[in-house]
């Protein structure tokens, strides 16, 4: 795990880049514009992006060197901020969307490729541990991330800004070109037999035709989506909700929450972890449902007015809930074959940045007639009902999945049985 836990700090400090970037990047876009529909479409074209480069990152990711992606990808946004930072005033508008689609195809070529190589870096039994770790960490830089963005803007400019997020990109890449890791499984290992991984044409399905094969883990990617579609109606809700409880100072709650929420992250970790440790049983399918079930329902008790006490024993609870569900479900995803897991992590990335992507729009447009308890419960609701399905469909499995034995909840299948323990696949 010595060699993870720096690929953790190089991730952490990557991903510190990028919440720095999102902001920076937001707010520069409307200072050289001018416009609020240009900045729209900014984000707009940054989130498309991460939609569509899900399906093709999956497929990169089964094919080449992962650890040379992740490398690649972080050296693209660090080099694409430089030149932004030398162009001329006047190439800088069209440069920025040029930015908007590198910045969006990268991380999520970054993300799916680090998903997909946790297995093969620590250890099918050490995966469960190695995620929350990563969860950690991109908690952290989160939080530290958002919470600097204001003052080294306001403080330093945005060059300032922009030159150290090329370098956190930078930093990031070295760590991983450094890094003496393997990302892919021994040749043989872990192969398919199936026409799953076809390639050519009928290799543009193959994502659909794994989760077709695996309807349990379809129904998990549709959870994930309603999560994304929930948690882009807190994000939209949270300045709203926090200006109305103190309008002298709207950033008081929205920090406290975000605060309190990566901290509830953090313990989801540990006893993640612990647990593990203890057990040798990693979270499975039932644990990911109910976890994301009290996960959507502390988020709406959030929302529903309660003193801060409360209010902050809530978002501990959402953050510890949302944490474990992240490990639960990345760690089920992982029990896949190696050569199968990119492409599911490349999918799940598009349904979940899709789900965001379209929740952010129409709860924006829903705060303007409904309350933000009114707009959050609604997208939080979807989501349970979703979890619930999903119980329903684990506790009447066997009848309706005869041939998909439920995956082990362990350290993850004995190699070469990762087919049938957690595909369905024909052994």
């Amino acid at each position: 795990m010595g060699h993870f836990r720096l690929l953790v700090v190089g991730n952490a400090i990557s991903a510190y880049g990028s919440y720095l970037n999102m902001v920076a990047l937001n707010v520069f876009v409307y200072q050289v514009t001018g416009s609020a529909l240009t900045a729209g479409l900014f984000m707009a074209v940054r989130l498309i992006t991460s939609v569509l480069s899900g399906f093709v990152s999956g497929r990169l990711v089964s094919r080449h060197d992962r650890k040379r992606l992740m490398v690649c990808a972080d050296l693209t946004q660090a080099t694409a901020l430089v030149v932004l930072l030398l162009a001329p005033d006047g190439a800088r508008v069209a440069l920025l969307f040029a930015l908007a689609v590198g910045t969006g195809a990268c991380s999520t070529l970054s993300q799916v490729a680090l998903r997909s190589s946790v297995p093969e870096i620590v250890g099918a039994d050490l995966r469960t541990r190695a995620n929350g770790l990563l969860v950690t960490g991109r908690s952290l830089a989160m939080i530290a991330g958002f919470a600097s963005a204001g003052v080294v803007i306001a403080q330093f400019g945005y060059t300032t800004a922009f030159a150290l997020d090329a370098a956190t990109f930078a930093a990031s890449a070295t760590i991983l070109f450094l890094l003496p890791i393997r990302t892919r499984a021994a040749a043989g290992k872990g192969a398919a037999d199936d026409t799953a991984t076809d390639t050519g044409d009928t290799g543009r399905w193959a994502s659909l035709a794994l989760l077709k094969a695996a309807p349990l883990l379809a129904v998990m990617v549709a959870v994930r989506a309603a999560d994304g579609l929930g948690s882009s109606s807190h994000n939209v809700a949270l300045p709203i909700y926090s200006s109305a409880l103190d309008p002298s100072h709207p950033a008081t709650f929205v920090s406290q929450f975000w605060a309190t929420w990566a901290i509830g992250n953090i313990v989801a970790q540990q006893v993640c972890s612990r647990r593990t440790d203890r057990t040798g049983r990693s979270p499975g399918e039932r644990a990911f449902a109910i976890g994301s079930c009290v996960m959507s329902a502390a988020f709406i008790v959030v929302f529903s007015g309660l003193p801060a006490v409360p209010a902050a024993v809530a978002a501990l609870v959402a953050g510890m809930a949302d944490g474990f569900t992240e490990i639960a479900y990345v760690s089920r995803l992982q029990a896949a074959p190696d050569d199968r897991r990119g492409r599911l992590f490349g999918l799940s990335a598009s349904a979940e940045n899709s789900g965001f992507g379209l929740g952010m729009i129409v709860s924006a447009a829903l705060l303007e007639r409904y309350s933000p308890l009114q707009v959050v419960g609604a997208f939080q609701g979807l989501a349970i009902v979703l979890c619930v399905a999903l119980l329903v469909v684990l506790a009447r499995g066997r009848t309706l999945f005869p041939h998909e034995p439920p995956a082990r909840e362990s350290g993850g299948p004995a190699p070469g049985r990762e087919v049938s323990a957690a595909e369905g696949g024909t052994p």
